[in-house]
């Protein structure tokens, strides 16, 4: 698998965390009691970190041989 297919599949699996989120967010806004709300929040707080780092990892695979591109200094040794 090359780096620009990797980078693909990393923006295809924010696309997915981006909807789960919006999903999460409606249903906050719905839920009926605090224990569910607290529920709904955890996982949104789960997820948003999983989704910086998609994004990170995507824009990272998609430029990484690029000349002059500034790697992120979290995935770099």
């Amino acid at each position: 698998m090359t780096l620009a297919e990797m980078s693909a599949d990393y923006e295809y699996s924010a696309r997915l965390l981006r909807g789960r989120l919006r999903d999460l967010r409606k249903l906050l806004q719905a839920a009926s009691t605090g224990e569910e709300a607290w529920h709904i929040r955890r996982r949104i707080a789960e997820l948003t970190p999983m989704l910086t780092q998609m994004n990170e990892l995507a824009e990272l695979t998609k430029h990484y041989y690029d000349r002059g591109y500034y790697r992120n200094a979290k995935y770099t040794l």
